[in-house]
């Protein structure tokens, strides 16, 4: 999966001469937190995000009135408190590597480029989604979580097994387990129940973690 077909898109835009006020507004109408700034040209020069816009506020301690307060806000340009030069992905980036700049630079937007044209933003909204389809979050049946040892052909001893007792594997994930040579294995199943579905599996994995009856 690559982070175009995830992506948010067309991607809302503001100019650098917008009011930091203004700019402000149209987050809260449009519901997001950050603008990808662009020139005339419609070129990236930068980005905004709501934390940007709250720190150019006064504080709650300020003694300056409502009026003061919007019309100072008036006079402070999103040029001025941009971040210049982002972070940036291009369309084709999968989205794990998406994801991993966003966790290591603290970061929960990245614009999606084509050469030097902006085609979209992913966002951490987007990451979740994606995070919600991998765990099946969205369907009902018996989701399971184990533990495996890191061994050649461990999953297709595990799903074989699922597969023989009757059931249908809705979705399936792995996770690092507790140390480098294990696995925690989260599957989502529907059409056997529990007791023959965890007897099943019993001679492929190390320790069931967790059963839960998901309903939607």
């Amino acid at each position: 999966m690559i982070v175009k077909e995830r992506m948010s898109h067309p991607v809302k835009t503001v100019g650098p001469d917008v009011s930091v006020i203004d700019a402000l507004r149209r987050m809260e109408k449009e519901h997001i937190n950050r603008f990808p700034v662009v020139d005339k040209h419609g070129m990236m020069i930068g980005i905004v995000s709501k934390n940007d816009l709250l720190k150019a506020s006064p504080s709650h301690a300020t003694t300056l009135s409502q009026w003061e307060i919007t019309s100072m806000l008036e006079k402070i340009k999103v040029k001025s408190v941009m971040t210049k030069d982002p972070l940036v992905v291009h369309e084709d980036t999968v989205v794990e590597e998406a994801a991993r700049i966003m966790v290591d630079n603290d970061v929960n937007g990245l614009p999606v480029m084509r050469g030097n044209d902006l085609m979209g933003i992913i966002t951490d909204g987007n990451i979740f989604e994606i995070l919600m389809e991998m765990l099946g979050a969205r369907n009902a049946g018996l989701r399971v979580s184990v533990l495996t040892d890191e061994r050649e052909g461990m999953l297709y001893h595990l799903t074989k097994a699922i597969y023989e007792a009757g059931g249908n594997i809705v979705s399936m994930s792995t996770f690092l387990g507790e140390s480098t040579t294990t696995r925690e294995i989260v599957f989502k199943v529907v059409g056997v129940e529990q007791e023959t579905l965890l007897a099943a599996i019993k001679p492929h994995i190390l320790e069931v973690m967790h059963v839960h009856h998901v309903t939607v």
